[in-house]
């Protein structure tokens, strides 16, 4: 891994802590749809950091998702759960930025903000342990 690759990573896990805090910050003032979008967002920088980690860059969202569970989900290296709660991530945050006529509740906005906290959690110690 290069000295660019661990910028790489750093900036990513900064972009995802950032991204929870605001998420938190949203809800807490009444903007649950935008609290979901920011808090998938907290997960999409965490998990960009973690494929970095193996030298996989990606723009689109599929792709990461996609490589995300090919590369940590479907070889052990991180627990089921988080995979299914990047899906999940990913399925609230389209509602709250494209839902039209459906909204993301606040227990919902919550639940996404739990789950870019483990998310970003787990990542955070998967590269303490493997960097």
């Amino acid at each position: 891994m290069t000295a660019g690759d661990m910028n790489e990573i750093e900036a990513n896990i900064r972009r995802s802590l950032d991204s929870y805090k605001a998420a938190e910050t949203l809800l807490h003032n009444g903007y649950p749809d935008y609290a979901a979008s920011r808090a998938y967002y907290a997960a999409f920088y965490a998990v960009s950091a973690l494929l970095a980690s193996k030298d996989f860059f990606f723009r689109k969202h599929s792709a990461i998702i996609s490589s995300f569970h090919r590369e940590f989900i479907k070889t052990s290296l991180l627990d089921i759960k988080y995979g299914q709660m990047l899906n999940e991530l990913f399925e609230l945050r389209a509602i709250g930025d494209y839902g039209e006529v459906r909204h993301v509740g606040e227990q919902e906005a919550q639940k996404a903000i739990d789950y870019a906290r483990e998310i970003h959690n787990a990542v955070s110690t998967y590269l303490k342990n493997t960097c």
